[in-house]
């Protein structure tokens, strides 16, 4: 499996990112398309918006969001999300890509220890 990154979809593109993919539900804020220079989205690897709102991006929540999201993601559409990343990682190097603030407390830093 090729190495799989996380970074913030506002941070200039790198040659070394291979497929970007962004893996937030929602569109982030102030960055265009053609800026955010994405392979593709995978809203489907995104926690719920329950999920979401609950944790809040609070750090003392990150522990219990993290189990939280991998029972989500244990199966349905999460789980095919997730298979889908891990082809992709496969193939060759991989970036997922998040707008929050902490990249290491984030969507994409769960998924890339996931995969």
């Amino acid at each position: 499996m090729a190495a799989v990154r996380i970074a913030r979809v506002y941070d200039p593109v790198s040659p070394d990112d291979g497929r970007r993919v962004l893996v937030d539900r929602l569109w982030p804020r102030g960055i265009s398309k053609e800026r955010a220079a994405l392979d593709e989205w995978c809203k489907d690897a995104a926690p719920s918006p329950d999920l979401r709102r609950w944790f809040g991006h609070d750090p003392e929540r990150f522990e219990e969001f993290v189990r939280r999201y991998h029972a989500e993601l244990a199966s349905g559409v999460g789980a095919d999300a997730v298979a889908h990343l891990r082809e992709l990682a496969v193939a060759g190097p991989l970036t997922l890509l998040t707008a929050t603030k902490d990249p290491a407390q984030s969507t994409a830093a769960v998924l890339a220890a996931l995969l």
